[in-house]
């Protein structure tokens, strides 16, 4: 599958030594989202391994959109990628739920309690994550969870950038490689703010909505109680802020259950939520905050 006169010498060289790599770990699981890094991974696991020796494992939950399940699960099907899907219960973790700046630890934390077990019932020692190069330097608690428990990031480890990653991934031929980045939903939810089942699906809703009215690129849709924040990428931008297509996408916000639409100037941008706080809120603090108020099942289906 993997054609490394494709591209760039440098990329081509960077997935010969992880192929070289993986050969030497002999079997490995990897937790899987059907994202553009995991899938790139899985995709050049399978090829220098076999299927019979690699296992992606979806942790699945109500902050995991089902358009990328489905997603995830047709680029495994393509790739001949064993899937196993397993249920995670981070919402229930009062830690999670109350949304501090370091969420995504407790997240991590419960799922990779759940795929290493996985992976030693089957005999594979090594467990890795689809962690890329760019990904060092931002704020990601959910990397210390990782590192705590043995988890590895071979595409950090041999310096793939997302962009590097991309190139590799279109030329091997994975759709995946112009997806847009979509972390998991409770990322639109301001820190402080709890996180329930009934929010993250209106969240989820929205921005189904305004696919299907055909914005495409990068998408948020942020949730501020009962006002929608979205951001586009700039062509988008430009498109959906004025006339019959901003009228359409206030209609198809409201339509999620929001009562007020902004779409941010300022246009979509990674990590928008981090750069409000500047991840100031404490874990502590957040659990106050929160309060008594935490819905972390299902009966808070409708939200705020």
């Amino acid at each position: 599958m993997t054609d490394l006169d494709h591209g760039s010498g440098e990329a081509a060289a960077k997935e010969q030594l992880l192929r070289e790599w993986l050969v030497e770990c002999g079997a490995i699981a990897i937790g899987y989202s059907g994202g553009v890094d995991s899938a790139y991974l899985a995709a050049v696991a399978v090829d220098a391994l076999g299927g019979d020796r690699v296992l992606a494992v979806i942790g699945r939950s109500a902050s995991y959109p089902e358009s990328q399940w489905a997603t995830a699960r047709e680029v495994a099907a393509s790739i001949g990628l064993p899937l196993l899907e397993i249920d995670t219960d981070e919402l229930n973790d009062p830690r999670y739920a109350a949304n501090p700046s370091n969420r995504c630890y407790f997240c991590k934390t419960e799922l990779w309690a759940r795929v290493i077990p996985a992976a030693r019932e089957r005999g594979i020692a090594v467990v890795a994550d689809g962690t890329n190069a760019d990904d060092l330097h931002g704020h990601r608690p959910g990397a210390l969870a990782a590192r705590e428990q043995g988890v590895v990031s071979p595409l950090a480890m041999f310096q793939f950038s997302k962009a590097v990653i991309r190139e590799r991934s279109r030329a091997i031929g994975l759709p995946t490689w112009e997806q847009p980045s979509s972390p998991c939903l409770s990322s639109r939810i301001p820190y402080g703010t709890p996180v329930t089942v009934g929010r993250l699906r209106r969240v989820e809703t929205a921005e189904a909505a305004l696919r299907g009215l055909g914005v495409t690129g990068d998408l948020r849709v942020r949730h501020f109680g009962s006002r929608a924040r979205v951001e586009l990428g700039p062509a988008e931008l430009r498109r959906w802020s004025v006339g019959e297509e901003r009228a359409a996408l206030e209609a198809a916000i409201r339509g999620a259950g929001y009562d007020e639409v902004e779409v941010d100037p300022k246009g979509f941008r990674s990590g928008a939520l981090n750069s409000m706080t500047n991840g100031a809120l404490a874990p502590a603090d957040a659990v106050r905050e929160a309060g008594p108020s935490i819905e972390a099942t299902g009966a808070a289906f409708s939200g705020d």
